[in-house]
């Protein structure tokens, strides 16, 4: 038998792993004959030296294969998803999925906790109150099946193995290494038993990847894993230099999300990222013959509300309330306090340090600091002003939620830190690369 000691020198002085160790070792994470302390290190040695691509394409297919891998027989339309790489006020997901569905697609959406400054899918849901992110899988499957979509948390059945490694990745500082990325998030998608995927790899300064050759890196691990594993996977590079949306928080965004469905508000860099996301998953399933199609096909979606009917129905077949698009707030918890951040000088609105951003909503309690905290869904940050905006002194630059004067005070203080400011015009960053 391989002891874990064993495979982690060897990883540590960056051998590579054979299929028997790499097998040993994800069989370890689901049967816990690898503790806490040996995942860890682990984690830190892969991060430290990386993995070749058949040591990751090994590693990424014993993770899918460490629990249930689903199937999806009897569908009348392709079975498609999309993942992102995780930002600050990141909630694509949502509008996408509901578009996709009333296209007539099939998303059976796997969803990620928050992971280290970004948020995740399935805690935004969770502020719904009685929104159940983990149904049975035959549930799962029923509500795909009849609604297009079902968007849930990882369950026990499916990748396990991922499931224990990415908890403890997230709370030592393992996150960022491109192969444990793609593993982890091919491991839940490919288990979803997938026609095809849409990766969304956010590159900047609150992105896991900070420079284009990061992300570039990262699209290529990914697409070459999950093509060479039979899924037909492409990967669309996405700013995450700015928060995403005019939100950042649990309900502040699921809040976002239904003013974006409804038609009352779409933030235009989000409405791209959304649209951009679509074309690419409607395409690549020919459930649109071109771009052009598939933009017809997407604004129909929206505008005849469709979209948000399936949406609607989502929430509500999976434990929240029939009235979420007309009531958002009757079952989601608001902060006690809300404090407008102000503008100190007057300029162009010229960057902003969003990782800082998002840390500030996990400092607010909307994020998790270890990995069994509960999660205050209430906080966070609306309102926010894009880059390229002109500000005067003394105007509104974003609005802080929380739960105590003091916590409000800190995070408006640390938001303002967060931005800079130009006398001069700035261009705004591109949106997608």
């Amino acid at each position: 038998m391989l002891l874990p000691q064993e495979i982690i020198e060897k990883k540590r002085e960056n051998i590579m792993l054979s299929e028997a160790e790499i097998h040993s070792f994800v069989d370890g994470l689901v049967s816990n004959k690898f503790n806490d302390a040996q995942v860890g290190a682990m984690a830190m040695a892969i991060f430290q030296q990386g993995f070749t691509e058949q040591e990751t394409v090994v590693f990424t297919k014993a993770m899918m294969n460490s629990g249930e891998v689903l199937s999806w027989q009897g569908l009348d339309g392709p079975v498609v998803d999309k993942h992102s790489t995780g930002g600050v006020g990141d909630k694509v997901s949502f509008m996408l999925a509901a578009i996709i569905a009333a296209c007539g697609g099939y998303v059976p959406m796997i969803s990620g906790r928050g992971l280290g400054h970004t948020g995740g899918t399935a805690d935004k849901l969770e502020s719904i109150a009685g929104f159940n992110v983990q149904p049975s899988l035959h549930e799962f499957k029923q509500v795909v099946a009849e609604l297009g979509v079902a968007i849930i948390a990882q369950t026990p059945d499916l990748a396990p193995a991922d499931r224990r490694l990415y908890a403890i990745r997230d709370v030592t500082a393992t996150v960022a290494s491109i192969p444990l990325i793609t593993a982890s998030i091919l491991s839940k998608k490919l288990s979803a038993g997938l026609d095809a995927l849409v990766m969304d790899i956010k590159v900047g300064n609150g992105a896991q990847m900070t420079s284009l050759a990061e992300a570039r890196k990262l699209a290529d691990s990914i697409t070459t894993v999950a093509n060479g594993a039979g899924v037909n996977t492409q990967a669309i590079i996405t700013d995450m230099n700015q928060v995403l949306g005019s939100t950042a928080g649990n309900a502040l965004e699921m809040y976002e999300t239904v003013k974006y469905l409804t038609g009352k508000l779409r933030e235009p860099r989000l409405h791209k990222v959304v649209v951009t996301l679509a074309q690419a998953m409607l395409v690549n399933t020919k459930l649109a013959t071109d771009e052009l199609d598939a933009h017809h096909k997407i604004e129909h979606a929206l505008s005849s509300g469709k979209a948000a009917e399936i949406f609607g129905k989502m929430i509500h077949a999976l434990g929240g309330p029939s009235d979420y698009l007309e009531q958002p707030w009757r079952l989601m918890n608001k902060a006690e306090h809300i404090v407008e951040i102000i503008a100190p000088i007057h300029g162009y609105i010229s960057a902003m340090q969003t990782r800082d951003i998002g840390f500030s909503v996990v400092g607010l309690g909307g994020g998790r600091i270890s990995n069994s905290q509960a999660i205050d869904h209430s906080v966070g940050f609306d309102r926010i002003l894009p880059i390229g905006t002109l500000v005067n002194r003394g105007d509104i630059l974003a609005r802080v939620h929380a739960n105590s004067l003091d916590s409000a005070e800190q995070a408006s203080k640390q938001y303002i830190e967060a931005m800079s400011f130009s006398a001069e015009p700035v261009a705004e960053p591109k949106v997608i690369y």
